[in-house]
């Protein structure tokens, strides 16, 4: 019974942010920024290898100077001899913000009524006081993609970096469109539809979105033309997709469905397109390839999407896609284990993708996909300062991450986990036999 009642409390203590734990000696710690000296570390810059022995200047939310010896009086020094300096790894698919328990509808908005909201905003929908939200980012994941689902076009998906009050202060600069593109295969081993059915529903749905399609097309002519339009919120922002503003990310996992998505977007001249997913991805790699599409693959740590495949074909799924040449970056397609992306990557890297390139699987082939190699992703000077300190290789589980920067900003190493855990760890007065 004592048990029990400790189990509601600790259940009570994550659902409700007023109960407080660990609080060192009353301090609400929050992050701020400055000028900060990180002083002789090793630099893993990911595009420019790794520089031993070397300081990094952070200030005005931007790497300043990268070198030996900076001098710079002023700045707060962090001591970073023995550690390794990493840029904030970015996560390119999840619902992080969106739901808060899985179990509770009320604390999910991730998914709207309806097949077609590509209008629904996900940057409004996002909850900066999520309880994961710092879980997430005292692992290094600092960015992440936060991405609605349901229905043919969900909604708009946004890039957020893990600090900030409001949705608008995290915003990293990219919004994507995804798109569920339909499947010729069946849900599900509960999926009692003919061969037959199978295949019309799956013919049916691809019509649909061509007419979908169509009509954003000619809604973005007529505007650009300045002709007065109907208040139409989900074509205005369809159109987006169909005019190259906003990526289009294609949901598809199948290999077959992938090959009809290469077609489809081929056929519809869709250059600014990503495929999400794409578990059989190793299946139709040099398809892949050589129509040149940048591919989000993941969750890595998965089981295989067909009984007859090989125990590791999704830890293999990204090095196979590498191998023939795609863009390769991974993502966890989680909430509250957003956290796992470097364990995920880690997988990936031992089974052919290599640990330099499942680092940029995580790192700048995001940032290239997003349009932000020029502000994340590796350690160059006028970057953002966004990055990590750490006192091994973040993909092993032992390591230890010691400091979080994100926009310049100094994140406190604390968390919801991480206070529960300092004040369950010595109980006083501990448990009454």
């Amino acid at each position: 019974m004592k048990k029990f009642n400790l189990s509601i409390y600790i259940l009570l203590a994550f659902l409700i942010p007023s109960l407080s734990f660990g609080q060192i000696e009353g301090e609400v710690l929050k992050p701020y920024t400055g000028k900060f000296l990180l002083k002789g570390g090793t630099l893993v810059t990911v595009t420019k290898g790794n520089l031993p022995d070397t300081d990094l200047l952070v200030q005005d939310g931007k790497i300043l100077e990268i070198g030996a010896d900076i001098d710079a009086y002023d700045a707060e020094v962090i001591d970073c001899t023995g550690k390794f300096v990493y840029p904030g790894m970015i996560d390119s698919g999840t619902r992080l913000g969106l739901v808060e328990v899985g179990s509770l509808a009320e604390t999910q908005d991730y998914a709207e009524i309806g097949n077609v909201t590509p209008n629904m905003q996900a940057l409004t929908a996002i909850n900066p006081n999520s309880v994961a939200i710092p879980v997430t980012r005292v692992s290094g994941v600092t960015t992440v993609l936060s991405v609605p689902s349901g229905g043919l076009f969900p909604g708009t998906a946004a890039l957020i970096n893990l600090n900030g009050y409001t949705p608008d202060q995290m915003y990293a600069g990219f919004k994507g469109i995804p798109l569920n593109f339909p499947s010729s295969a069946r849900r599900g081993r509960w999926d009692r539809r003919s061969d037959e059915e199978v295949a019309k529903d799956a013919k049916e749905a691809l019509k649909n979105i061509n007419d979908l399609w169509d009509k954003a097309i000619q809604y973005a002519k007529l505007d650009a033309e300045g002709a007065e339009l109907d208040y139409y919120p989900e074509m205005e922002q369809l159109a987006k997709a169909t005019t190259g503003e906003f990526t289009l990310l294609v949901e598809v996992n199948k290999a077959e469905d992938i090959v009809n998505t290469i077609k489809w977007l081929k056929d519809k001249n869709i250059t600014n397109a990503a495929l999400t997913g794409v578990a059989e991805g190793y299946r139709v790699a040099d398809k892949i390839a050589a129509a040149n599409l940048p591919v989000i693959t993941g969750p890595v740590l998965a089981i295989p999407s067909r009984d007859s495949d090989r125990y590791d074909a999704a830890y293999s799924n990204a090095g196979k896609l590498h191998q023939a040449g795609v863009l390769v970056a991974i993502r966890t397609s989680d909430a509250e284990n957003v956290r796992n992306l470097p364990f995920n990557a880690g997988f990936a890297a031992a089974y052919g993708l290599g640990k330099e390139e499942a680092l940029k699987a995580v790192t700048i082939n995001p940032a290239k996909i997003f349009g932000l190699e020029d502000q994340l992703g590796s350690l160059e000077t006028g970057k953002s300062a966004t990055l990590f300190i750490t006192d091994g290789d973040p993909f092993e589980t032992k390591t230890q991450i010691n400091h979080v920067f994100i926009d310049g900003y100094r994140i406190p190493m604390t968390s919801r986990h991480i206070r529960l855990y300092q004040e369950f760890l010595e109980r006083s007065p501990g448990l009454v036999e």
